[in-house]
C-alpha cells in the first residue's frame, strides 16, 4: 500500500531526468551516483534504492565465522568446493 500523505510533486526535464525531493533523498541517504531500480506497472513507476553488498565485508564475516568454528580451509579447498557446487548446479 502506498502512503499518499508522503507524496511529493516533481517535474521531468527534456532529457527525462527527474529530481527526487531533498527530504526524500536525505531520508533514504540517496547521494550522487546512487543506483536505483525502476519498476513499471501500468502507469505507476517505482524507484527502489539498489543495495549493493560489500563483498569484502561479507567474506571477512564468513572467514571470521569459520575461525570461530575452527574450520581451516586452504584456497585450493575453497576453489574445489566452488567448482563442485558449480558443476552440480549447471543448467
Amino acid at each position: 500500500m502506498i502512503d499518499v500523505s508522503e507524496a511529493e510533486v516533481t517535474t521531468m526535464s527534456e532529457k527525462g531526468q527527474v529530481v527526487i525531493p531533498q527530504v526524500m533523498r536525505k531520508e533514504l541517504d540517496l547521494t550522487p551516483k546512487t543506483k536505483l531500480i525502476v519498476y513499471r506497472k501500468d502507469n505507476l513507476l517505482i524507484l527502489k534504492k539498489l543495495e549493493i553488498p560489500d563483498l569484502v565485508k561479507e567474506w571477512d564475516e564468513i572467514f571470521e565465522q569459520m575461525d570461530k568454528k575452527g574450520l581451516k580451509l586452504s584456497e585450493k579447498e575453497i576453489q574445489q568446493e566452488i567448482d563442485a557446487y558449480r558443476a552440480e548446479n549447471k543448467s
